[in-house]
């Protein structure tokens, strides 16, 4: 069982920056797309970027020229930085495989992001 813990969430200013970190736990995780989402309160989880075993990205919309996906399979960890901050980027931050894989894992308790002045 593959468990994934997030952090470096806080609080920041806006249009200031943060880099979430996500830990997996076992090997099988450099075999999968991995992927960060993100669920404010009251809406459904949404998909921000994912990278591939080898290192290919791909983000959503939103995500593009602000945010920077990256994975490092020796340590089982997937990165998410993030720059200019809004504050509708406040959110709970997770990752998990992508959206098109075959197999989830089970969900971290995620990282919560809060951008306000």
């Amino acid at each position: 069982q593959v468990q994934l813990v997030e952090s470096g969430g806080g609080l920041v200013q806006p249009g200031g920056s943060l880099r979430l970190a996500c830990a997996a736990s076992g090997s099988i995780f450099m075999s999968y797309n991995m992927a960060w989402y993100r669920q404010a309160p009251g809406n459904e989880r949404e998909y921000i970027a994912l990278v591939s075993p080898l290192g290919s990205t791909s983000y959503a919309d939103f995500a593009k020229g602000r945010f920077t996906i990256s994975r490092d399979n020796a340590k089982n960890t997937v990165h998410l930085q993030m720059n200019s901050l809004k504050p509708e980027d406040t959110a709970v931050y997770y990752c998990n495989t992508s959206p098109a894989s075959a197999r989830q894992f089970q969900w971290g308790q995620g990282a919560q992001v809060t951008v306000s002045s």
